[in-house]
């Protein structure tokens, strides 16, 4: 593991990386304007659930696949910014509400969409982005020693506490937005801030499908 100096390092930028706007912000943020702080903190534990999935599979060998394969990479990306895409325009197509108290859109809201679907919205939104491989495999290694015994179990490791420090963010983020949501002048343009959040995501999604397959150096 990386010496004390170099650890505290990584949660640092880890964390400046985590509170930089980016769908997976836009998603927890959108869900607790919509649905209230809990779908926000479920949205980001999908979120980080597909981030397990991509620690893993680069940890085996298939994020080095999407690296250097372009066929791999080309595939999950169109996947991944189509369903970004299809998120966008539900949200830039969603009906308005009539106005109401808190207390009736949070009741609401759950039944409108349930705390699973977010947790998998999020989940999926993080698993089909081969970005995010490509970003575990170009930041993490920077963090192993060159002459680490076993740097697959050392890669998992970090994987995993810049996932597990990351809860704090998303819990601010969703708390952040939660208080938003029950500012009067917030309820009133809901709908126009779900068809801003919907017009983001269609612009991420369209960034990912334009964007070429980086060269990535995997390993030191």
């Amino acid at each position: 593991m990386p010496d004390l100096p170099h650890l505290l390092a990584f949660i640092a930028v880890g964390w400046l990386l985590n509170l930089t706007p980016g769908p997976d912000v836009l998603y927890i943020v959108a869900n607790s304007l919509r649905s209230g702080v809990r779908a926000g903190i479920v949205g980001g534990l999908g979120i980080l659930a597909g981030c397990f999935v991509h620690i893993f599979a680069a940890a085996i060998g298939v994020g080095t696949l999407l690296a250097t394969s372009a066929a791999a990479f080309t595939v999950l990306k169109y996947v991944g910014a189509a369903y970004l895409l299809y998120l966008g325009v539900r949200m830039v197509l969603s009906r308005a509400r009539r106005p109401t108290d808190l207390e009736e859109a949070a009741a609401a809201a759950p039944a409108e969409r349930g705390l699973k679907d977010i947790f998998l919205g999020g989940f999926w939104t993080n698993v089909l982005n081969p970005k995010v491989a490509l970003f575990f495999l170009a930041f993490v290694p920077q963090f192993i020693a060159p002459d680490a015994d076993d740097k697959g179990l050392y890669f998992v490791l970090l994987g995993i506490l810049f996932n597990l420090k990351s809860i704090p963010v998303i819990v601010g983020w969703a708390a952040f937005a939660g208080w938003m949501a029950r500012r009067s002048a917030v309820q009133k343009g809901m709908h126009w801030l779900d068809r801003a959040a919907g017009v983001l995501f269609i612009g991420f999604g369209l960034k990912l499908a334009f964007t070429d397959a980086p060269a990535v150096r995997v390993g030191h």
